[in-house]
């Protein structure tokens, strides 16, 4: 079942625990642990919410033990402590949004020697013996950067703002975009800049280099609340964008798709694709049929969420601020679509 997850957003903390020191020596159920290597934007809040709310159901309801929730400052050295303190603790499954593809491995692997499973989700390690649930970040913005050109006539200038630095998503998805730009000799790259996947940085890197560029025409962006604070730099910068704004790509902010259903009115036009923060709470379920027998692929794909001008104005009146739209994503889903086989509980 699926339904939409609008969850508030939490305070930010480098290393937070949301759950009591627990192992798996507490008795025959399991603990099932999430090393998150940054908390520091919307979506990745969102996901942790996502991962806690089908822990603590799952624990009320007998199923586990307990859960462990680390949150990270976004370095290799702060989750290579995470996971060293899992492996302590004999937790039976970690799910990992990782700092990097390769700079955990070695870890993943003690975890995996010592009989616990490893899910690496959203922003993925490449150990072998890691299951990889994650989303096809260079399917999507392939499309969505096609669609944001064709919109502009695929000729101007366009901005490309990145994501979480040299994370495994912001590779992949400005890898994917710049295939599409390079494809299109029309159209002039004129600044890249990170938002680091937030409104606030998002709109403060705009700012500081709209002034010293030519007229913009389109801005290709990575979602996580990005796309709002971009929009806002250009509603606050004037001038030229007061009567034409750029097409600005939408990352599945509700800020964002209810500022761009009040814009529809006057003829605005732009495409919005994100993937889901709910993904933690599939990567919970995952981890938790995984722990009780089942052997699903070792790669797996998740759905985006897509808002279009045919359903903007349903989604838009539905949301409420400060949020990704993000379904949720529940054992029974998780068991229907990720995995074969789990045996009956």
């Amino acid at each position: 079942m699926i339904k939409i997850l609008m969850a508030a957003i939490a305070v930010s903390t480098a290393l937070t625990s949301l759950s009591v020191p627990a192992s798996a020596q507490d008795g025959d159920l399991p603990v099932i642990a999430l090393s998150n290597s940054f908390y520091g934007n919307t979506w990745r809040r969102q996901m942790v919410d996502a991962f806690t709310a089908e822990a603590e159901q799952a624990k009320a309801d007998g199923k586990i033990a307990d859960f462990v929730v680390l949150n990270g400052d976004g370095s290799v050295a702060q989750q290579n402590s995470q996971m060293a303190e899992l492996v302590l603790r004999g937790v039976d499954a970690i799910a990992i949004n990782a700092a990097s593809e390769t700079a955990l491995n070695g870890l993943a692997e003690q975890a995996c020697a010592a009989g616990i499973a490893i899910i690496a989700f959203d922003s993925l390690l490449t150990a072998d013996c890691a299951y990889k649930l994650s989303f096809d970040f260079t399917g999507y913005k392939t499309e969505q950067a096609e669609a944001t050109l064709d919109l502009i006539g695929n000729r101007g200038n366009v901005i490309v703002v990145r994501g979480v630095r040299g994370s495994g998503p912001d590779n992949l998805m400005y890898s994917a975009q710049k295939a599409v730009l390079d494809a299109h000799p029309d159209v002039t790259i004129v600044a890249e800049v990170y938002g680091q996947a937030t409104a606030s940085t998002a709109q403060s890197a705009i700012a500081n280099v709209l002034p010293s560029l030519p007229q913009i025409d389109a801005v290709l962006g990575q979602g996580g609340s990005d796309d709002y604070g971009i929009a806002q730099a250009f509603v606050q910068a004037g001038g030229p964008y007061a009567e034409k704004l750029p097409v600005i790509e939408g990352g599945g902010s509700s800020d964002f798709v209810i500022w761009w259903n009040e814009q529809a009115a006057n003829g605005y036009r732009t495409t919005s694709m994100n993937t889901t923060p709910g993904i933690g709470g599939a990567a919970f379920w995952l981890a938790y049929e995984i722990t009780q027998g089942a052997e699903p692929a070792m790669e797996m794909t998740m759905p985006v969420a897509v808002v279009e001008p045919d359903n903007l104005a349903q989604m838009a009146a539905g949301l409420e601020p400060g949020m990704i739209i993000s379904p949720s994503y529940d054992q029974e889903w998780v068991r229907a679509n990720l995995v074969e086989g789990a045996p009956a509980q």
